[in-house]
């Protein structure tokens, strides 16, 4: 079985226990983690911060139910492309966009499908989190590959270093499930070796436990917990920079 098949069987599989035990648009918002609506702010939070503009175009890698892609539709003239390999997702978040000029595409490898050098900003939130560290370094250098020069990528990632992220593991020791998708977890140094291979700048590594993202209103956690100037993912978070100068 190929990766894309192991992968795509695992989040399908998934999806289906969670639509067996919840409400439907809760399923969907489960699909692919808790905290939907404020995760979502936050993950807008971060393009804004890096410079997000009207007419510029994102692409949002594992875009899963539209998590990053519902509050990123009300600005007018953003351009999107959103892949995930499970289509129900893809349909779920087409549905809560209602952006008939957006992309929502099923894709059936590790790759972009998109020409070279016309995304403003390639994101893969809770993406590289699930992914073996060769399909991850793959997948960066279709990002770099889409991206135009002086384009930004951004990954959010689990790492020991961060005290909260080791409960993750824990949970994996605790419940050995070979039809779970995997959590992993990647080094720093991984990163500054992919980055440097693929000829891209690291703008900024924040701690996914730190507040970093600028909020422009209040967000409330699943849990009852809410954050009103600052925000964070929980994850990690990398900022990459493709170089003005660099030439595919």
């Amino acid at each position: 079985m190929t990766e894309y098949n192991v992968y795509s069987d695992t989040y399908t599989k998934h999806l289906q226990k969670l639509k067996n035990v919840l409400a439907s648009d809760k399923a969907y918002e489960q699909a692919i983690g808790g905290n939907f609506l404020a995760v979502g702010q936050l993950e807008l939070g971060l393009l804004r911060q890096q410079g997000l503009k009207p007419g510029q175009m994102v692409i949002d890698v594992g875009c899963g139910s539209g998590r990053l892609a519902g509050p990123l539709a009300g600005i007018p003239d953003i351009r999107y492309l959103g892949i995930d390999l499970v289509q129900d997702l893809l349909d779920y978040a087409r549905k809560i966009c209602n952006r008939n000029d957006w992309q929502f595409v099923k894709v059936k490898s590790l790759s972009i499908p998109a020409s070279d050098q016309v995304a403003d900003f390639v994101v893969f939130f809770s993406v590289l989190t699930h992914l073996r560290h060769e399909d991850s370094y793959k997948y960066l250098a279709e990002a770099n590959r889409v991206l135009k020069p002086g384009g930004c990528i951004i990954i959010s990632f689990l790492e020991f270093r961060i005290p909260s992220h080791w409960s993750v593991f824990e949970e994996m020791l605790k419940n050995p499930d070979p039809h779970k998708h995997i959590d992993q977890f990647i080094d720093r140094d991984a990163i500054r070796a992919w980055t440097q291979h693929l000829g891209l700048n690291i703008d900024a590594i924040h701690d996914g436990d730190k507040p970093h993202i600028p909020l422009l209103s209040t967000i409330t956690w699943d849990d009852g917990r809410s954050q009103t100037s600052l925000g964070n993912l929980g994850q990690s978070v990398a900022i990459l920079r493709k170089p003005l100068n660099q030439n595919l």
